[in-house]
């Protein structure tokens, strides 16, 4: 079996990783990361920097915040591709821009090495149960060579096209489920100032044709006012502005994303940035005097 080295083990990449040991893989990682210890106790190695985790390592795995992280990391002082072997996989599995995961495969191709951006769908509970969908642009080959690490970390990893692709691809997907929040939010604060049952109501949509996993989970996550973070605002937040710039470069107008992006910054003002996406309807509430 390949052994991996993985890098950032927040939210999601703590528990893709774990879910990497449990399959029996050899996993690294970095000493001075917060969860080092949990790891190493659950049976992985730890090093003190991205270059030499890179040199014992025949999968390579980012899950970072964002692009400076990553480039950081990558293309850093005693960053991985200081230390990484001709005939290594790069697999990033972070949400970043398009570009930034040109700029990477392109470096790495100089190093006789194989970039794939990866990045991922379903939250921390489907990082935990390894129920994740993988967006994956760059090389067949080399997608083909590290399916079955996709596979235990997710139930579908799709090869979307060339490198760049699977960013893409997560930018769209951003996309959609920040309309989709939008429009479950609004839905939600109607039927409450309303005095509608929202339970009830719930139920009924999602026998119909406005049924989503969406309205099913963060409808629910309303109902509740459980607002603990599957995936925290703030960062979609950056995924969308990931989505306009996009949207820039290739003079596609997106106004719905614009819409649903201004309304993640006034809930970050409010200082409610590290809440779940689904506080949307928090805005909401409040400007309707709920």
């Amino acid at each position: 079996m390949k052994k991996i080295g993985f890098i950032g083990l927040g939210i999601m990449g703590k528990p893709m990783a774990l879910n990497l040991i449990k399959a029996g893989y050899s996993v690294s990682v970095l000493e001075k990361s917060g969860a080092a210890k949990e790891m190493v106790e659950a049976g992985a190695k730890s090093y003190t920097s991205c270059s030499t985790l890179a040199q014992d390592s025949d999968v390579i795995i980012t899950m970072l915040p964002d692009s400076p992280e990553v480039e950081k990391m990558v293309l850093g002082e005693d960053g991985i591709i200081e230390g990484v072997k001709p005939g290594t996989i790069f697999v990033d599995m972070s949400t970043i821009a398009p570009a930034t995961a040109l700029k990477i495969y392109q470096a790495f191709q100089d190093k006789n090495v194989q970039a794939l951006d990866a990045p991922v769908s379903g939250g921390q509970v489907g990082a935990e149960n390894a129920t994740i969908s993988i967006m994956v642009g760059g090389n067949e080959d080399a997608f083909n060579e590290v399916l079955p690490i996709f596979n235990v970390m997710g139930k579908s990893a799709v090869l979307i096209g060339g490198a760049g692709a699977g960013q893409t691809t997560k930018a769209c997907n951003q996309i959609i489920v920040g309309m989709t929040i939008q429009a479950v939010a609004e839905a939600f604060a109607l039927a409450n100032k309303a005095g509608v049952d929202l339970a009830k109501m719930r139920e009924a949509l999602l026998g119909g044709f406005a049924q989503s996993r969406i309205l099913d989970l963060h409808g629910q996550r309303i109902i509740d006012n459980n607002f603990k973070p599957g995936f925290k605002i703030k960062l979609h937040r950056k995924d969308m502005n990931i989505a306009l710039q996009t949207g820039r470069e290739f003079s596609v107008p997106l106004f719905g994303s614009a819409q649903v992006a201004a309304n993640m910054d006034a809930i970050i003002a409010q200082g409610n940035g590290e809440l779940d996406h689904s506080s949307l309807y928090l805005l909401l509430a409040s400007l309707s005097g709920l």
